[in-house]
């Protein structure tokens, strides 16, 4: 076995030599050392030598304490590469965010409020907690660059335990919103996710091309609509909007679901602190995406509802199946074929965005030996974390097969905002633990603060006011990951046969571990 991995990823067999082995968590993995004193690993070649100190991002020269994870950096021979710029940022969190719903079915909020000023008040509201949450993830991310979002964070302020949890419970499928289970629409799915794979396994840099082809795409789509609602209020249509407060106030529960409606829709803007580790200049480009691309979805979903407004009820918004595809047959004419095809293109450029942020997760986590180790390794040549993606497309194909999206909203809305409002806590304490840890972003502290007071009241109220058992499971799943973090990681006990596991997927996947790699006997 280790003789085949051995010719796959040295291309000059003979130029390699033995050395010694990494014990670093049971890792056998294929790196050779040349005679010039470099390592080579499929043909490419880096420098030997302890890492260099990270300098602080901000470019003040000061030097970073270590609070990045032991992990993917430009010394070692294979490392995620920063191929992400200020573009490239804003398509990832505007793609993510702007999936099928708001073309779909946006009454969501109408139906839980029963108000049309109410619901509207909401999808800005949500557009601001969305935003704030985001800025204060851009400090947590200017301090912390390594992949991984809220699991390096909570690594920083809490430890290991609090990290492996959110991992358990993150490493879910990315959901990509559809009709209920049919045969056809499940098979399209299936199909859609063995794309979206291929791309972001093929090469990063095409999966952020199609990222950012599909996000043009779905902002021409949006602004035909809001063009549309302006002829339409142009038109004199505007009875729907006079009377916008009319009926009764909903009550407190209520309109915390209805905030679970609408930041269902919002969801998505912290998707590119998963990928920090491949931002150009994380510590600019990371604040100026989140400035940029938060505010431009709020608007665009603010836009799109006084559009719809314009031109049916919101009775009729209810009653509809696809309120964009009605909204085209009565705006565009002959054109209104040019609503499914931009639901299905929103829908696509979602799932690839939430797909590349996803294997990032499994890829930090599992580096610190929190999941698989081969969830961790990168393909030798194209640089993808490769396993990581494969996995979450595995669980993404499960659960298209077993039902539909509807029980999943208030599941991952409930439990995400528990973590949400951890992170936030993560940062407050932080304040006080690492004072003189540079800072190249700093949000005010009232920003996380406020967050977390709203997520407490986002977990709390739908508890007391609407109990439902969905929530209990959602708090025992969490807390059932310590029955494996306890012997598998605290522990660190670990099946003999798994050694060999891993060495069987990286001769199959052509992959290696980012870190100092080991050498063969």
């Amino acid at each position: 076995m280790r003789d085949k991995i051995s010719q796959l990823f040295c291309l000059q067999k003979n130029a390699c030599k033995n050395n010694s082995t990494d014990n670093n968590r049971g890792h056998n993995v294929p790196t050779k050392a040349t005679t010039n004193g470099t390592m080579c690993a499929n043909g490419s070649l880096g420098t030997e030598g302890p890492e260099a100190p990270e300098t602080d991002a901000s470019g003040t020269g000061r030097m970073r304490k270590p609070l990045e994870r032991n992990g993917s950096t430009q010394n070692h021979v294979v490392h995620l590469e920063r191929r992400l710029g200020l573009f490239s940022g804003v398509a990832l969190i505007v793609g993510t965010m702007i999936g099928s719903g708001i073309f779909v079915s946006p009454s969501g909020l109408l139906v839980r409020t029963g108000s049309v000023g109410v619901s509207f008040i909401i999808w800005l509201a949500c557009g601001v907690l969305s935003l704030l949450g985001a800025l204060a993830y851009a400090e947590l991310g200017t301090m912390n660059t390594s992949s991984g979002a809220e699991w390096a964070y909570f690594m920083d302020a809490y430890g290991p335990a609090p990290a492996f949890l959110f991992s358990w419970y993150a490493v879910e499928a990315f959901v990509t919103e559809c009709d209920p289970p049919r045969g056809v629409v499940k098979m399209v799915a299936l199909v859609a996710i063995v794309m979206i794979l291929f791309v972001n396994c093929y090469s990063v840099n095409l999966g952020m091309a199609v990222q950012n082809v599909f996000t043009a795409a779905k902002l021409v789509a949006v602004v035909v609509v809001i063009c549309g609602g302006a002829w339409k209020l142009m038109q004199g249509n505007t009875q729907h909007l006079s009377n916008a407060f009319n009926g009764p106030m909903p009550n407190v529960g209520a309109i915390a679901t209805a905030f679970y409606t609408g930041l269902w829709a919002y969801d998505g803007w912290n998707n590119l602190n998963y990928v920090t580790e491949e931002i150009k200049n994380p510590s600019k480009n990371l604040p100026r995406s989140i400035i940029i691309g938060i505010p431009l979805v709020t608007l665009c979903y603010a836009l799109i509802n006084i559009s719809y407004l314009a031109a049916m009820s919101p009775q009729e918004m209810i009653e509809s199946e696809a309120v964009a595809v009605t909204f085209g047959n009565r705006i565009l004419g002959a054109l209104a074929w040019l609503m499914p095809l931009s639901v299905t293109i929103s829908t696509f450029g979602s799932a690839n965005g939430t797909l590349f942020a996803a294997g990032r997760l499994c890829f930090a986590a599992s580096r610190e030996g929190h999941l698989l180790d081969i969830l961790s390794y990168v393909h030798v040549r194209r640089l993808t974390p490769a396993p990581g993606l494969i996995f979450h497309s595995l669980i993404a194909s499960a659960m298209v097969l077993h039902g539909t999206i509807d029980s999943l909203i208030d599941f991952f809305s409930f439990t995400a905002w528990i973590f949400y409002g951890g992170a936030m806590l993560a940062l407050i304490v932080m304040r006080y633990t690492k004072p003189n840890h540079p800072r190249p972003y700093k949000v005010p502290i009232i920003i996380p603060v406020v967050v977390l007071v709203i997520s407490v009241y986002l977990v709390a109220a739908p508890i007391f006011e609407t109990p439902r058992v969905e929530y209990l499971y959602a708090l025992l799943f969490i807390f059932a990951g310590l029955i494996f973090y306890v012997p598998f990681v605290k522990l660190g006990m670990t099946p003999r046969f798994m050694n060999k596991v891993t060495l069987f997927f990286q001769l199959l996947l052509e992959v290696v571990p980012t870190s100092s790699m080991a050498m063969f006997e």
